[in-house]
């Protein structure tokens, strides 16, 4: 039998576990141009960075057991062009240019400095 909840789901925060907090959230901050919502703790194990709808949440490595750059994430964007020139501007490593794939999407990725891939793409336009 399935039950079906009318329980509206707001929102979703990729968790990723980091070695230094204070490191990832200045890469996140500096690098990428998130926003810090919050840091949690004293001193801090636990941070909020946002960036539009794309909410990421910081995890620092010594209060989990789960292991730090195993996460991974896929973000929609509206020109990934765009967001591959402002974060190679900012000095991002980018190990490759957008490009279109037989997939439908026209992306890139690249990974934070614990692993941590971020993948960002465009739907192809049909021509």
């Amino acid at each position: 039998m399935q039950i079906i909840s009318n329980v509206k789901i707001e929102g979703c925060a990729t968790i990723f576990v980091v070695r230094d907090l204070s490191r990832s959230v200045a890469f996140y901050r500096d690098s990428l141009g998130f926003a810090v919502g919050f840091m949690y703790g004293e001193p801090p194990m636990y941070a909020g960075v946002e960036r539009g709808e794309l909410l990421i949440h910081l995890q620092a490595a010594a209060h989990t057991k789960r292991q730090p750059g195993q996460g991974a994430f896929y973000a929609f964007v509206e020109d990934v062009d765009a967001m591959f020139e402002e974060f190679k501007t900012r000095g991002v490593d980018l190990p490759n240019a957008p490009k279109d794939y037989p997939y439908g999407m026209r992306d890139f990725f690249f990974f934070d400095p614990d692993g941590n891939q971020l993948s960002f793409g465009t739907q192809v336009k049909k021509k």
